[in-house]
Protein backbone atom coordinates (compact mmCIF):
# COMPACT_ATOMS: atom_id res chain seq x y z
CA UNK A 1 0.00 0.00 0.00
CA UNK A 2 1.21 3.42 -0.48
CA UNK A 3 2.76 5.13 2.22
CA UNK A 4 1.31 9.02 2.80
CA UNK A 5 2.96 11.38 4.76
CA UNK A 6 1.94 12.43 8.02
CA UNK A 7 -1.57 13.91 7.54
CA UNK A 8 -2.16 12.62 4.52
CA UNK A 9 -5.13 10.15 3.98
CA UNK A 10 -7.24 8.56 6.85
CA UNK A 11 -6.39 4.89 6.33
CA UNK A 12 -5.56 3.85 9.44
CA UNK A 13 -3.25 0.83 9.68
CA UNK A 14 -3.31 -1.88 12.55
CA UNK A 15 0.20 -3.07 14.14
CA UNK A 16 -0.91 -6.60 13.59
CA UNK A 17 -1.40 -6.19 9.89
CA UNK A 18 2.31 -5.22 9.39
CA UNK A 19 3.18 -8.99 10.08
CA UNK A 20 6.10 -8.81 12.32
CA UNK A 21 4.97 -9.84 15.53
CA UNK A 22 7.64 -11.64 17.65
CA UNK A 23 9.98 -10.87 14.78
CA UNK A 24 13.87 -9.57 15.77
CA UNK A 25 15.37 -6.64 13.58
CA UNK A 26 18.98 -6.47 13.39
CA UNK A 27 19.31 -4.63 10.36
CA UNK A 28 16.80 -3.26 7.61
CA UNK A 29 17.31 -6.01 5.36
CA UNK A 30 15.35 -8.55 7.49
CA UNK A 31 12.50 -6.51 6.34
CA UNK A 32 10.55 -6.13 3.18
CA UNK A 33 10.47 -2.68 1.39
CA UNK A 34 6.41 -3.39 2.06
CA UNK A 35 7.19 -3.85 5.86
CA UNK A 36 9.51 -1.21 6.01
CA UNK A 37 6.76 1.35 4.29
CA UNK A 38 4.08 0.34 6.46
CA UNK A 39 6.07 1.15 9.19
CA UNK A 40 6.71 4.41 8.42
CA UNK A 41 3.17 4.80 7.78
CA UNK A 42 2.04 3.13 11.64
CA UNK A 43 4.75 5.89 13.27
CA UNK A 44 3.29 9.16 11.88
CA UNK A 45 -0.33 7.57 13.38
CA UNK A 46 1.64 6.80 16.53
CA UNK A 47 3.07 10.11 16.82
CA UNK A 48 0.26 11.69 19.12
CA UNK A 49 -0.47 8.15 20.46
CA UNK A 50 -3.49 8.34 22.57
CA UNK A 51 -3.90 4.94 24.61
CA UNK A 52 -1.49 2.69 26.81
CA UNK A 53 -1.65 -0.90 24.24
CA UNK A 54 1.37 -2.33 25.99
CA UNK A 55 0.10 -2.14 28.95
CA UNK A 56 1.73 -4.78 31.20
CA UNK A 57 4.82 -5.28 28.96
CA UNK A 58 8.29 -5.32 29.84
CA UNK A 59 11.18 -4.01 27.70
CA UNK A 60 14.93 -4.44 28.58
CA UNK A 61 17.44 -2.11 27.13
CA UNK A 62 21.12 -3.52 27.37
CA UNK A 63 23.69 -1.06 26.25
CA UNK A 64 27.15 -1.72 26.01
CA UNK A 65 27.69 1.69 24.82
CA UNK A 66 27.14 5.09 25.90
CA UNK A 67 23.50 6.46 24.38
CA UNK A 68 21.62 9.66 24.42
CA UNK A 69 18.93 9.56 21.58
CA UNK A 70 18.62 5.91 21.31
CA UNK A 71 18.24 5.57 25.33
CA UNK A 72 15.69 7.80 26.00
CA UNK A 73 13.70 7.50 23.01
CA UNK A 74 13.16 4.07 23.35
CA UNK A 75 12.49 4.52 27.35
CA UNK A 76 9.86 7.21 26.07
CA UNK A 77 8.23 5.17 22.96
CA UNK A 78 7.84 2.46 25.91
CA UNK A 79 6.48 4.72 28.28
CA UNK A 80 4.05 6.22 25.81
CA UNK A 81 3.10 3.05 24.94
CA UNK A 82 1.96 2.04 28.30
CA UNK A 83 5.19 -0.68 28.46
CA UNK A 84 7.77 -0.43 31.61
CA UNK A 85 11.53 -0.58 30.40
CA UNK A 86 14.75 -1.19 32.18
CA UNK A 87 18.15 -0.03 31.31
CA UNK A 88 21.21 -2.18 31.68
CA UNK A 89 24.56 -1.11 31.47
CA UNK A 90 27.26 -3.96 30.78
CA UNK A 91 29.06 -3.00 33.92
CA UNK A 92 25.40 -4.04 35.65
CA UNK A 93 25.47 -7.08 34.16
CA UNK A 94 26.95 -10.38 35.11
CA UNK A 95 28.32 -9.78 31.36
CA UNK A 96 30.63 -7.78 33.14
CA UNK A 97 32.31 -11.46 34.78
CA UNK A 98 32.10 -13.28 31.83
CA UNK A 99 28.70 -14.60 31.91
CA UNK A 100 27.82 -15.42 27.88
CA UNK A 101 25.69 -13.67 25.58
CA UNK A 102 24.01 -16.62 25.18
CA UNK A 103 23.37 -17.24 28.88
CA UNK A 104 22.28 -13.76 29.22
CA UNK A 105 19.78 -13.83 27.06
CA UNK A 106 18.36 -16.92 27.86
CA UNK A 107 17.58 -15.72 30.74
CA UNK A 108 16.51 -12.25 30.28
CA UNK A 109 14.00 -13.87 27.98
CA UNK A 110 12.08 -15.21 31.00
CA UNK A 111 11.88 -11.46 32.60
CA UNK A 112 10.93 -9.72 29.25
CA UNK A 113 8.97 -8.97 26.21
CA UNK A 114 11.92 -7.78 23.69
CA UNK A 115 14.96 -7.25 24.33
CA UNK A 116 16.82 -3.77 22.86
CA UNK A 117 21.10 -4.55 22.80
CA UNK A 118 23.48 -1.69 21.67
CA UNK A 119 26.81 -3.42 21.13
CA UNK A 120 29.80 -3.16 19.16
CA UNK A 121 29.91 -6.81 17.12
CA UNK A 122 27.21 -7.29 14.66
CA UNK A 123 28.04 -10.92 15.42
CA UNK A 124 27.55 -10.95 19.26
CA UNK A 125 24.01 -9.17 18.52
CA UNK A 126 23.08 -11.75 16.41
CA UNK A 127 24.30 -14.72 18.86
CA UNK A 128 21.84 -12.63 21.22
CA UNK A 129 19.16 -13.16 19.02
CA UNK A 130 19.89 -16.77 18.22
CA UNK A 131 20.04 -17.25 22.29
CA UNK A 132 17.08 -15.56 22.94
CA UNK A 133 13.28 -16.22 23.15
CA UNK A 134 12.04 -13.06 22.79
CA UNK A 135 12.38 -10.41 20.13
CA UNK A 136 15.78 -8.51 19.81
CA UNK A 137 16.49 -5.32 18.01
CA UNK A 138 19.49 -3.59 17.21
CA UNK A 139 19.79 -0.60 19.14
CA UNK A 140 23.76 -0.33 16.99
CA UNK A 141 26.16 -2.20 15.95
CA UNK A 142 29.26 -1.72 14.18
CA UNK A 143 28.07 -3.20 11.09
CA UNK A 144 24.04 -1.65 11.36
CA UNK A 145 21.54 0.98 12.91
CA UNK A 146 18.26 0.13 11.95
CA UNK A 147 16.29 2.25 14.36
CA UNK A 148 17.99 5.04 13.45
CA UNK A 149 17.56 4.60 9.32
CA UNK A 150 13.99 4.34 9.79
CA UNK A 151 14.06 7.76 11.36
CA UNK A 152 16.04 9.02 8.64
CA UNK A 153 13.63 7.83 6.01
CA UNK A 154 10.64 9.37 8.23
CA UNK A 155 12.65 12.66 8.26
CA UNK A 156 12.69 12.03 3.92
CA UNK A 157 9.22 11.25 3.78
CA UNK A 158 8.05 13.47 5.74
CA UNK A 159 9.90 16.87 4.04
CA UNK A 160 9.50 15.33 0.51
CA UNK A 161 6.67 12.98 -0.03
CA UNK A 162 7.84 10.27 -1.18
CA UNK A 163 11.01 8.12 -0.82
CA UNK A 164 11.51 6.25 -4.74
CA UNK A 165 13.65 7.94 -6.91
CA UNK A 166 14.81 10.36 -4.31
CA UNK A 167 18.22 11.22 -4.34
CA UNK A 168 20.69 10.73 -1.28
CA UNK A 169 24.10 12.00 -1.09
CA UNK A 170 26.61 10.08 1.80
CA UNK A 171 29.33 12.29 2.78
CA UNK A 172 32.22 10.42 4.68
CA UNK A 173 32.90 7.32 6.56
CA UNK A 174 31.60 3.76 5.14
CA UNK A 175 30.25 3.24 8.74
CA UNK A 176 27.35 1.41 10.14
CA UNK A 177 24.61 4.23 8.72
CA UNK A 178 25.82 4.53 5.54
CA UNK A 179 25.75 0.57 5.06
CA UNK A 180 22.10 0.51 6.93
CA UNK A 181 21.14 3.09 4.20
CA UNK A 182 22.82 1.34 1.72
CA UNK A 183 20.13 -1.60 2.52
CA UNK A 184 17.37 0.61 3.01
CA UNK A 185 18.13 2.69 -0.52
CA UNK A 186 18.38 -0.90 -2.73
CA UNK A 187 14.85 -1.83 -1.12
CA UNK A 188 13.13 1.18 -1.81
CA UNK A 189 14.51 2.70 -5.28
CA UNK A 190 16.15 5.77 -3.71
CA UNK A 191 19.73 6.94 -5.19
CA UNK A 192 21.83 6.35 -3.32
CA UNK A 193 25.57 8.34 -3.74
CA UNK A 194 28.20 7.56 -1.58
CA UNK A 195 31.56 9.85 -1.29
CA UNK A 196 34.07 7.75 1.25
CA UNK A 197 38.23 8.57 1.25
CA UNK A 198 40.28 5.74 -0.21
CA UNK A 199 40.29 3.02 2.90
CA UNK A 200 36.90 3.55 4.27
CA UNK A 201 34.12 2.53 1.81
CA UNK A 202 31.92 0.33 3.07
CA UNK A 203 31.43 -3.52 4.21
CA UNK A 204 31.88 -5.43 1.09
CA UNK A 205 29.61 -8.12 2.98
CA UNK A 206 27.08 -5.22 2.47
CA UNK A 207 27.49 -4.49 -1.22
CA UNK A 208 27.54 -8.03 -1.89
CA UNK A 209 24.40 -9.19 0.18
CA UNK A 210 21.01 -10.12 -1.36
CA UNK A 211 19.10 -6.93 -3.14
CA UNK A 212 21.77 -4.67 -3.13
CA UNK A 213 24.09 -6.52 -5.35
CA UNK A 214 21.29 -5.73 -7.72
CA UNK A 215 21.18 -1.96 -6.71
CA UNK A 216 24.18 -0.84 -5.25
CA UNK A 217 25.43 2.66 -4.44
CA UNK A 218 27.48 4.47 -6.45
CA UNK A 219 30.66 4.81 -4.73
CA UNK A 220 32.59 7.81 -5.27
CA UNK A 221 35.71 10.04 -3.85
CA UNK A 222 34.55 13.74 -4.38
CA UNK A 223 31.81 14.83 -2.03
CA UNK A 224 30.96 17.72 -4.68
CA UNK A 225 30.25 15.08 -7.13
CA UNK A 226 28.25 13.05 -4.89
CA UNK A 227 25.94 16.03 -3.52
CA UNK A 228 25.74 17.77 -6.86
CA UNK A 229 21.38 17.75 -7.19
CA UNK A 230 21.16 15.48 -4.37
CA UNK A 231 17.91 16.14 -2.65
CA UNK A 232 19.01 14.20 0.91
CA UNK A 233 22.52 14.98 1.69
CA UNK A 234 24.13 12.99 5.22
CA UNK A 235 26.86 13.07 7.13
CA UNK A 236 28.07 11.25 10.47
CA UNK A 237 30.85 11.52 12.69
CA UNK A 238 34.00 10.68 11.07
CA UNK A 239 35.48 8.74 14.43
CA UNK A 240 32.99 6.04 16.04
CA UNK A 241 32.49 5.43 19.29
CA UNK A 242 36.46 3.38 20.42
CA UNK A 243 38.12 3.62 17.47
CA UNK A 244 42.04 4.16 17.42
CA UNK A 245 44.11 6.15 14.78
CA UNK A 246 42.03 8.93 14.99
CA UNK A 247 44.58 11.90 13.82
CA UNK A 248 45.27 9.27 11.15
CA UNK A 249 41.92 9.40 9.80
CA UNK A 250 41.01 13.05 10.26
CA UNK A 251 43.88 14.02 8.10
CA UNK A 252 42.24 10.83 5.47
CA UNK A 253 38.87 13.28 5.88
CA UNK A 254 40.25 16.36 4.60
CA UNK A 255 37.93 17.92 2.07
CA UNK A 256 34.61 15.74 3.76
CA UNK A 257 33.50 18.11 5.77
CA UNK A 258 29.70 19.64 4.87
CA UNK A 259 29.92 23.39 4.79
CA UNK A 260 27.89 25.71 2.54
CA UNK A 261 29.78 25.88 -0.14
CA UNK A 262 29.17 21.87 -0.30
CA UNK A 263 25.62 22.24 0.33
CA UNK A 264 25.00 24.39 -2.55
CA UNK A 265 25.66 21.65 -4.89
CA UNK A 266 22.74 20.00 -4.09
CA UNK A 267 19.43 21.03 -4.93
CA UNK A 268 17.80 24.15 -3.72
CA UNK A 269 15.23 22.55 -2.40
CA UNK A 270 17.76 19.95 -0.32
CA UNK A 271 17.81 18.59 3.05
CA UNK A 272 20.48 18.33 5.48
CA UNK A 273 20.78 15.32 8.02
CA UNK A 274 23.28 13.71 11.01
CA UNK A 275 22.10 11.20 13.40
CA UNK A 276 23.94 13.01 15.97
CA UNK A 277 25.94 13.76 18.45
CA UNK A 278 27.91 15.80 15.87
CA UNK A 279 31.92 17.17 15.68
CA UNK A 280 30.73 20.76 14.89
CA UNK A 281 33.59 21.91 12.80
CA UNK A 282 34.68 18.52 11.63
CA UNK A 283 32.11 16.78 9.85
CA UNK A 284 30.04 19.59 9.33
CA UNK A 285 29.91 23.19 9.99
CA UNK A 286 27.96 24.73 12.05
CA UNK A 287 26.19 26.75 9.64
CA UNK A 288 24.66 23.70 8.07
CA UNK A 289 23.86 22.11 11.26
CA UNK A 290 21.86 24.74 12.41
CA UNK A 291 20.58 26.24 9.19
CA UNK A 292 17.59 26.42 7.29
CA UNK A 293 18.00 22.69 5.46
CA UNK A 294 18.76 20.75 8.68
CA UNK A 295 16.40 18.81 9.83
CA UNK A 296 19.01 17.18 12.39
CA UNK A 297 16.42 17.52 15.36
CA UNK A 298 13.63 16.09 13.82
CA UNK A 299 15.26 13.30 12.33
CA UNK A 300 16.39 13.29 16.58
CA UNK A 301 12.42 13.38 17.10
CA UNK A 302 11.59 10.71 14.64
CA UNK A 303 13.49 8.08 16.62
CA UNK A 304 10.71 7.93 19.34
CA UNK A 305 7.98 7.43 16.70
CA UNK A 306 9.72 5.02 14.17
CA UNK A 307 10.40 3.12 17.82
CA UNK A 308 6.58 3.25 18.86
CA UNK A 309 5.82 1.88 15.50
CA UNK A 310 7.94 -0.78 16.06
CA UNK A 311 7.31 -1.97 19.66
CA UNK A 312 4.03 -2.09 18.78
CA UNK A 313 4.63 -3.69 15.27
CA UNK A 314 7.01 -6.95 16.77
CA UNK A 315 4.89 -7.34 20.14
CA UNK A 316 1.78 -7.90 17.99
CA UNK A 317 -0.92 -5.62 19.50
Amino acid sequence: MPCPGPGKGDDRMLATDIGIQGSDLLTLHDLSAQTILDLLHLSAQLEHVQDAPLRGRTIGLLFRKPSTRTRVSFEVAALELGARSIYMTESQTQLSRGETVADTAKVLSRYLQALVVRTGSHEELEEFAAAASVPVVNALTDRFHPCQVLADLKTVLDAKGTLAGVEVAWVGDGNNMLQEWIVAAAKLGIHLRAACPAGYDPDPRVLALDGVSDHPPTLLRSPAEAVRGADVVITDTWISMGQEDSDRKRAAFQGFTVDEELMAKADPGAIFLHCLPAHRGEEVTDAVLDGPQSLVFDEAANRLHVQKALLLAILGE
